[in-house]
């Protein structure tokens, strides 16, 4: 069966065609950090024992979203590449067997996070008056997360098909429901009970819960991609071996952004709380102007898969071509227009004036580098769609091992705060360059 004209991602310009499927993405990623945001808002309007509660739940919160994030790159990958190839029936077998082995294996971290939930907390250093307020938060999470794994990898199959706009809207949507009842359920407005913590996790998994029946709608009736009956087929092991082989890769690399990021906090803490704290305003701060970058880098998975799958390679290395303009282009507008503002700009989250010094000179210094940054996530998005995700993890791991966690020690030594940041900045063009070279050779 031949994939839908519509669905083609091997026809067109290649720069105008990237961008447009990027836009749409970039909406849903601000929506999702808006959605992070205004949990951490409202639950701090609570108290700062709550505030420090919830902040112990995102770590084992991201092993969970981050195992479906990686799975969901694996299910892109071979999806698109099918769609590519034209070969409707072997998209449809391997999505529906792929969003059925993400349920398998993130129901296997919800059944030990809750068998072994106060000893986990209690690892992460989580003391007794902490465990009931993070137990009323992680137990009605951990009940309703299957919800959120589910559209996480179902997105990544419509994305495959060349839809950015649909799994957005989903994304958006979602959004709008945890914002809306995030206050309704935390303060118990109007006829709504006051459940505080658990109301939090309720509004969260309701706004999940919305996001799996649209993304399941889509994938069963409008792009038929899913199909219980696919399941009894002969094939099902080779098709989860075949995920396996890009989504495992990609699960490794999602786990290691946090720990790298939790060696560079104990860096900046060895300069005290106040340069931890301006680190942390620093990193959200990167994360919004990294959007489009990683709106790009999540949209070039798909394109890259369905011109492989094509034999398009001259489409793949035009991409990239185009990826790596964008990139610095966009990075060095952004870092020119933040310089002269950075005081303001690092103002808005804090009154402190030593950790508005700190971030302040974090923007004036680092984001120069976002350019290299964000092309190596082009390239590795690049390498997981067309089945060769050890590049993609040799260009994670040197931009955050290799590179710029030992710079950024080297240079705490040698020059103290600035150092830290020169050696962030050249692990981003030293990951950029590498991305740069292995893309030439390898495209």
């Amino acid at each position: 069966m031949k994939a839908k004209p519509r669905m083609l991602l091997t026809e067109g310009e290649v720069g105008p065609r990237l961008i447009r499927l990027a836009i749409p993405m970039a909406w849903g990623i601000l929506t999702n950090m808006l959605f992070n945001l205004v949990d951490t808002f409202y639950i701090g309007r609570l108290g700062s024992v709550p505030l420090a509660a919830i902040g112990f739940t995102f770590p084992v919160v991201f092993v969970i979203s981050g195992t479906a994030m990686g799975m969901g790159i694996g299910i892109s990958s071979v999806v698109s590449r099918a769609i590519g190839e034209g070969h409707h029936d072997r998209a449809l077998a391997l999505t529906t067997r792929g969003i059925v082995l993400v349920v398998l294996l993130a129901a296997s971290f919800i059944l030990l996070g809750l068998r072994f939930h106060d000893a986990v907390f209690r690892w992460l250093g989580a003391g007794d008056e902490l465990i009931p307020l993070i137990r009323s938060y992680m137990i009605p999470w951990f009940a309703g997360a299957l919800f959120l794994v589910i559209p996480m990898s179902g997105n990544s199959a419509i994305r495959a098909t060349g839809d950015s706009l649909t799994p957005s809207l989903i994304m958006i949507t979602a959004g709008c429901v945890n914002i809306l009842l995030d206050p309704l359920l935390i303060f118990g407005l109007g006829p709504f009970p006051r459940l505080e913590m658990s109301g939090a996790a309720l509004a969260t998994v309701l706004s999940y819960f919305t996001a799996c029946c649209a993304s399941c709608w889509v994938l069963v009736r409008r792009e038929k991609l899913f199909r219980f009956s696919i399941l009894r087929a002969p094939g099902l092991l080779a098709s989860w071996k075949t995920i396996l082989f890009i989504g495992l890769p990609a699960v490794g690399t999602n786990l290691l952004v946090p720990l790298a990021n939790g060696i560079l906090t104990r860096i900046f803490a060895g300069f005290g709380p106040l340069a931890v704290a301006a680190f942390g305003v620093g990193t959200r701060i990167e994360a919004l102007m990294m959007v489009a970058s990683f709106a790009l880098s999540t949209m070039m998975a798909p394109f890259v898969g369905q011109n492989e799958g094509a034999g398009r390679r001259d489409r793949v290395r035009e991409a990239l071509r185009f990826g790596l303009r964008f990139c610095v282009g966009v990075s060095l507008v952004l870092w020119s227009l933040v310089f002269g503002f950075a005081g303001k700009i690092a103002g808005v989250f804090t009154s402190e004036p030593e950790i508005i010094r700190i971030a302040s000179l974090y923007l004036m210094v680092v984001p120069v580098s976002y350019g290299g940054f964000g092309f190596m996530l082009q390239a590795a998005a690049a390498f997981n769609a067309s089945a060769r995700p050890k590049y993609s993890v040799l260009l994670f791991f040197s931009r955050l091992i290799v590179f710029t966690v030992p710079l950024a020690l080297l240079g705490s030594y040698l020059a103290g705060i600035p150092g830290i940041f020169a050696g962030m900045v050249a692990g981003n063009l030293g990951s950029g360059l590498l991305a740069v070279i292995l893309a030439r050779r390898k495209f």
